[in-house]
């Protein structure tokens, strides 16, 4: 909701300043998103009156103008502008003005005539009107004021963020009701009277819906003139609420939805036919929008037709077969309620999203039709003229909204807010807000007003006087509670000390939506069911994520688009899969790395990450639980990964997750240009921790024997170290991969590898013959199981 600081203060003008003002709003729950100025600094524009318009002699484009600035002799002014002509009022930028840009206005020549200064524009003012040429200022303007007084451009824009239930702030008269409440000044709304009714004609209305559309008034007003322009200070107060003016019949309508909060929509009725009818839609029916578009209408759909067919979405978008246009004489000015539940998400189904359907489908205050369509009436009958009809109207009163009565006690206050409000101030304090208050033994019976949808509980009035007393009023106030030391189980590692490992190790934690792209889901795991969301905020959050990589990815591709090479990226969260008729929910673990190892440096050369890089970081997280020992790369594919870049990692007799890197088809089509590393683990299996155990030291020394042996170069190390680390041997303590050889001196499809072995006793000095048994029998389990061999 945007609006303008000025217009408020026409209504209620507290003695505050613009940056309390906003502070008020924000700690009352209308969060301010922004406050900008109505216009850019200038100074030294006056309104101006263009007395002559002559040719230029030199240039065709050129005009040589004769202006009354109110200062004495006229000033000869050349413009450029198409829209100049003799009698109009612009603004006139005088010699030493200042203009946006740090422009300074200075006598000049042009084409060989003087000019004594600029006849201007919007643009040039800084104003943002998407009109060209001069700025237009109406026929009344005061000759020689100051342009920023006149047209009150030291305003500031202001808009609020408002939360679904505050649907009641959605006009001006809205917020001016919250400003008075929270400055504690008396407030109603301007009263509307009646417009002279000068038509004899009508035309007829119905409803086939009223638990639908309760409440529908409708006004014929002819001899409408299509020619009349919208008043200036109309067009500024939608310019700064961010409202483009249409012409004079729509902007009223704009401008009353607001002012009040009540939309309206203006049908040419000459266009009509047998009268107007409230319906649901025909399942098929079709239905031609102002937007341009057709659309296929679903049997659910409230629309308002006449007797041949539809003529507007109820509540969100009218047709353009019966749009006012310039040949448009007689109008017929419609004013509803619907019911909110009717309204909502409708719009979205659509594709659409109008200041209508967003007022309507959150809750109108089903009172203000009337008033609404005779301030409507009042403003089109001044601006453009015409006679106005009586106003029809078909209302089903037990199909309204009925506000209930609420008890609220007074005790229940200061044990819900923490402080003691004196009983006059709950009763001021509420009757501000437009609430209705009785007396009652243990407090007050408080009917809450037809704008107010959203008070229905005692919590909700006291929430209301929790927030115009002031948050910052409620005392701070530390609980008193028990506590109690729990123990924390070793077997168990915590998340956080992981997460401290990875940004150790140059990673950055990152938090993405649950919600991915179906097309990209289904590039990164085809074969996992995924759960499709009923009602998807967007059409690229349509389904819950089965892995955790498309966030990642996402985030990596965007990051790439603003020059980052180097990423290092994590998350923790949940994965989702459809199992039957249930929905498995697993804590994952995922990252993601790619571009250099290190930082660019004189110290050593530039390296791109690589799998055992990646290999490393999981190798990492697994020593923290002391469970390296059973940590396992097994080769497998994913249809994610290259598919020779891939491993399933398991732990022990479970499956960790998945590490590697990503498919050059899937690097290709999601556009990165270089190599991308990842992987995902399951929290459950990676965060149970091996308890340590004490193990005494050995007094004794060690012994070391190396040993290379040729072996199948398809045999994995990790394959032969297991093997070693089986043999049946009390002395044996520790195995060393510390070389990989492959070349001359090693037969082609061999390797040769390098194993260290550690020998100690604990109870006593080692002996060559002991050591040699223990290495004999190493040898002889690795040529049995790999027909190893000792290398040369």
């Amino acid at each position: 909701m945007r609006f303008s600081e000025a217009w408020l203060r026409e209504y209620v003008n507290p003695p505050i300043d613009t940056k309390t003002l906003v502070h008020q709003l924000t700690m009352a729950g209308l969060e301010v998103d922004s406050v900008e100025p109505a216009a850019a600094a200038f100074s030294g524009v006056v309104v101006a009156e263009v007395l002559e318009v002559s040719p230029h002699p030199q240039a065709d484009r050129l005009r040589v103008c004769l202006v009354n600035s109110g200062s004495g002799e006229p000033l000869q002014i050349v413009c450029g502008a198409p829209n100049v002509r003799a009698g109009m009022r612009v603004p006139l930028a005088v010699e030493g003005a200042r203009l946006p840009g740090d422009v300074t206005i200075r006598k000049s020549e042009l084409r060989g005539v003087a000019s004594f200064g600029m006849l201007c524009s919007a643009k040039e003012l800084g104003i943002d009107d998407p009109q060209t040429g001069l700025m237009e200022l109406p026929p009344d303007a005061p000759v020689g004021a100051d342009v920023r007084d006149y047209l009150q451009l030291d305003d500031c824009i202001i808009e609020v963020d408002l939360t679904p239930n505050r649907a009641d702030c959605l006009s001006v008269e809205g917020i001016a009701r919250e400003v008075a409440s929270l400055n504690a000044l008396d407030w109603k709304a301007r009263g509307v009277s009646p417009v002279p009714v000068t038509s004899p004609e009508t035309f007829p209305v119905s409803v086939s819906a009223p638990e639908a559309c309760p409440r529908y008034l409708g006004r014929l007003i002819k001899g409408v003139s299509r020619t009349a322009q919208t008043p200036l200070w109309m067009r500024e107060r939608l310019r700064r609420a961010g409202i483009r003016s249409l012409d004079a019949v729509v902007d009223v309508t704009n401008y009353v939805l607001l002012e009040m909060g009540q939309p309206l929509h203006a049908f040419d009725a000459a266009k009509l036919e047998g009268g107007i009818h409230v319906r649901y839609a025909e399942a098929g029916e079709k239905l031609a929008l102002l937007n341009g578009e057709e659309i296929a209408l679903d049997s659910d759909v409230l629309v308002i037709a006449d007797q041949r067919k539809a003529l507007a979405l109820a509540g969100i978008m009218g047709g353009s077969d019966s749009a006012v246009s310039d040949g448009t004489t007689d109008i017929f000015l419609e004013c509803a309620f619907f019911t909110p539940n009717v309204i909502m998400g409708k719009a979205r189904r659509y594709g659409l999203n109008t200041e209508s359907s967003h007022r309507f489908e959150r809750g109108v205050d089903p009172e203000l039709q009337t008033r609404a369509i005779e301030r409507a009436s009042e403003l089109i009958l001044a601006i453009a003229g015409g006679e106005a009809g009586t106003i029809v109207e078909a209302t089903s009163p037990s199909h309204l909204p009925q506000r209930a009565p609420i008890l609220l006690r007074y005790e229940r206050i200061s044990r819900l807010l923490g402080v003691n409000i004196e009983r006059l101030k709950v009763v001021e304090i509420l009757e501000r807000l437009g609430l209705n208050l009785t007396d009652h033994p243990e407090g007050w019976i408080v009917t809450p007003p037809g704008f107010r949808f959203d008070i229905a509980i005692e919590a909700d009035l006291i929430e209301e006087l929790g927030r115009v007393y002031g948050y910052e009023s409620l005392p701070r106030r530390h609980p008193v509670m028990a506590t109690a030391m729990r123990p924390v189980s070793e077997k168990f590692l915590d998340l956080d000390r992981v997460k401290n490992l990875l940004v150790d190790r140059g990673y950055q934690e990152a938090i993405t939506y649950s919600f991915v792209d179906e097309a990209r889901q289904a590039l990164i795991e085809p074969e996992i069911p995924f759960l499709v969301l009923q009602n998807p905020i967007s059409s690229d959050m349509a389904v819950m994520r089965t892995s955790l990589w498309c966030g990642l990815l996402d985030a990596a591709l965007k990051n790439t688009f603003r020059q980052q090479s180097r990423i290092r990226l994590f998350e923790a969260g949940l994965r989702f899969a459809r199992r039957s008729t249930e929905i498995e929910q697993r804590k994952s673990l995922a990252g993601l790395a790619m571009g250099a190892v290190h930082e660019e440096q004189w110290g050593e050369a530039l390296r791109a990450v690589d799998f055992y890089d990646v290999k490393a970081d999981v190798e990492g997280m697994v020593k923290l639980t002391g469970r390296e020992a059973d940590l396992a790369f097994v080769p497998a594919a994913h249809p994610a990964l290259h598919p020779g870049q891939s491993a399933e990692i398991r732990l022990g007799d479970e499956r960790l997750g998945w590490i590697g890197m990503l498919h050059p088809r899937l690097e290709k089509q999601l556009g990165f240009e270089q190599n991308v590393f990842l992987f995902e683990l399951d929290q459950d299996v990676l965060l149970g921790r091996r308890i340590p155990i004490f193990r005494g030291i050995s007094k004794f020394p060690q012994v070391r024997r190396d040993i290379a042996v040729i072996i199948d170069e398809t045999v994995m190390v990790d394959r032969l170290v297991a093997c070693v680390k089986a043999v049946d041997s009390p002395i044996l303590r520790q195995v060393v991969v510390f070389d990989v050889y492959q070349g001359p001196g090693v037969e082609p499809g061999k390797k040769s590898v390098a194993l260290g072995l550690v020998l100690q006793d604990e109870a006593d000095t080692l002996t060559d013959a002991r050591v040699e048994e223990t290495v004999g029998s190493v040898l002889a389990r690795l040529s049995e199981e790999f027909n190893a061999r000792l290398r040369d």
